[in-house]
C-alpha cells in the first residue's frame, strides 16, 4: 500500500541575479515534482543577510507542499533545483542565486548527515518564521513549539513584505 501524502514546508531565499523571479520559478518547479503538489506559498519578504560577507538583501518565502516523496529524495530534488538556478556552495552565509531549505516534513524529527528535521535554526530566523506563520499559523515545530509563539519572541523589524501586483494575501 502506498504511503499517504504528507505536509512539507520549504524555505526559499535568494539574493543574486533575479531573486524574485528565481523564487517564483523554484516554487513552480517544487509543485511539479513527482508525487508532489504545491498547496500554497507565502508572500515574498526582503531581509538583511545574516552573517557572512557584505552582500545584497535577500528575498525569502516559504512554500507548503504535499508529497509522496521520502525526505532524502525530496532533498535531492531541492538540490537539483538549486543547481539549475546556478547555486554554488562557496561557504557558509555567502550570497546565492537560490537556497531551498527543508523546514518541516510532517512533524518528522531526524538527525542524519546532510539532513536534520526540523531545520535546526528555523526557530531563530524571522525570515522563516514570518512567512511560515502567514501560511500555517497553527503549525508546531517539533521540540520548539508553535510558530506564533516563536515569531512573537523573534525580531522581525528588518523584514519587509514585498508587493506582488495581482496577488491577494491575507492580513498578518
Amino acid at each position: 500500500m502506498a504511503s499517504p501524502a504528507v505536509d512539507v514546508f520549504i524555505a526559499l531565499g535568494a539574493n543574486l541575479g533575479d531573486p524574485i523571479g528565481q523564487i517564483l520559478r523554484a516554487v513552480e518547479e517544487l509543485g511539479r515534482l513527482p508525487g508532489t503538489r504545491l498547496y500554497t506559498r507565502s508572500s515574498l519578504y526582503r531581509s538583511r543577510p545574516v552573517g557572512g560577507p557584505e552582500q545584497p538583501d535577500y528575498v525569502n518565502a516559504v512554500a507548503r507542499l504535499t508529497t509522496l516523496l521520502p525526505p532524502r529524495e525530496l532533498l535531492r530534488y531541492c538540490l537539483a533545483i538549486e543547481a539549475r538556478h546556478g547555486r554554488r556552495r562557496d561557504g557558509k552565509n555567502t550570497p546565492r542565486t537560490l537556497d531551498l531549505d527543508l523546514l518541516l516534513f510532517d512533524g518528522l524529527v531526524m538527525r542524519e548527515p546532510g539532513l536534520t528535521l526540523p531545520h535546526p535554526r528555523m526557530h531563530e530566523r524571522g525570515f522563516v518564521l514570518q512567512p511560515l506563520a502567514e501560511i500555517a499559523p497553527d503549525v508546531i515545530i517539533p521540540g520548539r513549539g508553535d510558530v506564533r509563539r516563536l515569531l512573537a519572541a523573534t525580531d522581525v523589524s528588518d523584514l519587509v513584505r514585498l508587493s506582488e501586483p495581482g496577488r491577494r494575501v491575507a492580513a498578518t
